[in-house]
C-alpha cells in the first residue's frame, strides 16, 4: 500500500499540473446542471405557462401520487422535483466524463513523456500501477460529482418550489450519484487504462470508454418516458452488475498491460 499510495501522489500531482483534461468534464457538469432547471424553472417562468398545465407531465403526477413527496409540494412542485430527480441520473456522466479523460491522460501521457518506463522497471507490480492510476483518476471524479451534486442541491433551494431540494436529498437520488456515479466513473476509467496501454493516442481510450455512456443514457431516456423508474431494487441490482464488470475490468487490464512491449518496443 506504501507504493500504491506513493503512486497515486504522484499522479495527483500530475493531473493537477494539467487541468485541460478535466474541461470536458466541467463542460458535462455545467449542461447536466442546468438543462433539469431549464425545463423546470425557466421555461415556464419565460413562457408564462405553469408545469401543471402540460398533459406532457402526468407521467410525473402517476409517478409520485401518494408518496411523502407528493403530500408536501403542490402541483407545481411535485413536477419540478420529478424533473429533477429524473436529471439526477444526468448527473452520473459527469464523473464518466473526467475518470476518461484523466485516465486516457496517465497512461498515454506517460508513454508520451517518457516517464513510464522507470516505474516499469522499479519492483512496483502491474496491479500496483493500475491500481494507483486507477485511484488517482476517480479521486477527482468523485470530488467533481461531490461538487455537482451540491450545485444542484443549492440550485434546487434557490430557483425551484419550497421543499423540492429536499427531495434530492432521499434515497434514490442519493444512491444514483454516489453509488452508480463512482461504479460507472471506475468502470469507465478501467476501459480507458486496458485501451490506453495498448495504443499510443489518448482519444481512442476514451471513445471506448464512452461506451459507458449509452446505458446512462438509457437509463435517463426510460426515466423520462415513464418506462422504468429506479427503484432500490433496480439500483442494487446494476450496482451489483457494475460491481462484477469493474472486477472482471480489473483483471482484464493487468492482463492487457504488457510491460515488456512498453519497455523496449513502443515507439
Amino acid at each position: 500500500m506504501r507504493r500504491v499510495m506513493a503512486l497515486l501522489e504522484k499522479e495527483i500531482i500530475d493531473l493537477s499540473r494539467n487541468p485541460a483534461v478535466f474541461v470536458p468534464a466541467v463542460l458535462t457538469a455545467v449542461v447536466s446542471i442546468c438543462l433539469p432547471f431549464l425545463i423546470a424553472v425557466v421555461l415556464p417562468a419565460v413562457t408564462g405557462e405553469p408545469l401543471t398545465g402540460s398533459s406532457d407531465f402526468r407521467v410525473a403526477i402517476d409517478a409520485l401520487d401518494g408518496t411523502a413527496v407528493a403530500a408536501r409540494l403542490d402541483g407545481e412542485g411535485l413536477i419540478q422535483a420529478w424533473i429533477l430527480r429524473q436529471f439526477v441520473v444526468l448527473l452520473v456522466l459527469t464523473p464518466v466524463a473526467a475518470s476518461m479523460a484523466s485516465a486516457a491522460y496517465s497512461v498515454v501521457g506517460e508513454k508520451h513523456a517518457r516517464t513510464l518506463e522507470p516505474l516499469l522497471t522499479t519492483p512496483l507490480t502491474t496491479a500496483e500501477l493500475l491500481a494507483a492510476k486507477v485511484l488517482g483518476s476517480l479521486l477527482p471524479a468523485t470530488v467533481l460529482t461531490i461538487a455537482c451534486f451540491g450545485v444542484y442541491v443549492a440550485a434546487a433551494a434557490a430557483f425551484a418550489r419550497e421543499g423540492v431540494y429536499a427531495t434530492l436529498l432521499t434515497g434514490q437520488p442519493l444512491a444514483i450519484v454516489f453509488v452508480l456515479g463512482p461504479l460507472a466513473a471506475l468502470a469507465a476509467l478501467q476501459l480507458a487504462v486496458c485501451v490506453s496501454s495498448r495504443v499510443n493516442d489518448a482519444r481512442s481510450a476514451q471513445q471506448i470508454g464512452a461506451l459507458v455512456i449509452l446505458p446512462v443514457a438509457g437509463l435517463l431516456v426510460a426515466q423520462l418516458t415513464g418506462t422504468l423508474q429506479l427503484s432500490g431494487t433496480i439500483i442494487a441490482a446494476t450496482a451489483l452488475v457494475l460491481l462484477s464488470v469493474n472486477a472482471g475490468l480489473a483483471l482484464l487490464g493487468v492482463a492487457l498491460f504488457d510491460r515488456e512491449s512498453i519497455l523496449t518496443r513502443w515507439k
